[in-house]
């Protein structure tokens, strides 16, 4: 691993020193709508967005992601089952109302379709690809509570963490605006490809599978 680190760093060093305009950096924010799209736990509200980009060509490069969600809600109207047959009655209907948040961290690469992260006129197309972490924060409220000593919940009461690996991918469209600055709107995925059952989680095969379409400012240095 350090043996390709000190390549890709006098691949680098030799670029910049033959006149080369790149490698370049570029930070990026924005803000827009997220939403999991699983239905017995789907929600929509807000994400925010910190992106940081290595340029390495005008086609090419490294893009890191921090993605912060806000407080997502749903409600959920499920049957807890007796333990024992003499319990009565055998089954419990009730209302979970849930709330999902989490942070996701993300690294991969990033191609650009049409034009270069460093173009005055125009606009650009660029997709990315690549993995990341998801970390989660559950909070489940039963409506009535129930004894879990008496009866199988489909989901427990209570707060608590998961974490999930991600494969993400995103398609964006940006413009430049003048002053090294580009305004660019884009569309994301977060496709689990890992599963941790949680008791805390209804629906834990591919949760949560979340896109997020935002709007922003990214400037190059």
């Amino acid at each position: 691993m350090f043996t390709r680190f000190t390549i890709l760093s006098l691949l680098i060093i030799l670029s910049y020193f033959a006149g080369a305009q790149f490698p370049r950096f570029s930070l990026g924010t924005d803000l827009g709508l997220l939403h999991n799209f699983q239905q017995e736990q789907g929600f929509s509200t807000i994400g925010y967005r910190v992106n940081a980009n290595f340029h390495l060509t005008r086609k090419d490069g490294i893009t890191t992601a921090f993605t912060l969600s806000g407080i997502g809600k749903y409600e959920n109207t499920l049957s807890a089952t007796a333990r024992d047959i003499s319990t009565n009655p055998q089954q419990l209907h009730y209302t979970n109302k849930g709330q999902m948040r989490f942070r996701q961290v993300t690294a991969g690469w990033k191609h650009y379709i049409r034009g270069a992260p460093d173009t005055e006129s125009g606009w650009n197309l660029y997709g990315h690809a690549g993995f990341g972490l998801l970390l989660g924060r559950i909070n489940n409220l039963h409506s009535p509570t129930i004894d879990t000593a008496d009866y199988t919940l489909p989901v427990l009461q209570g707060q608590a963490r998961f974490k999930r690996l991600t494969f993400d991918l995103g398609l964006g469209w940006e413009k430049p605006v003048g002053g090294d600055f580009y305004f660019y709107t884009e569309a994301r995925v977060f496709i689990p490809s890992s599963d941790y059952p949680s008791p805390y989680i209804l629906v834990n095969q591919n949760a949560p599978f979340a896109g997020m379409l935002g709007a922003g400012l990214r400037i190059l240095f």
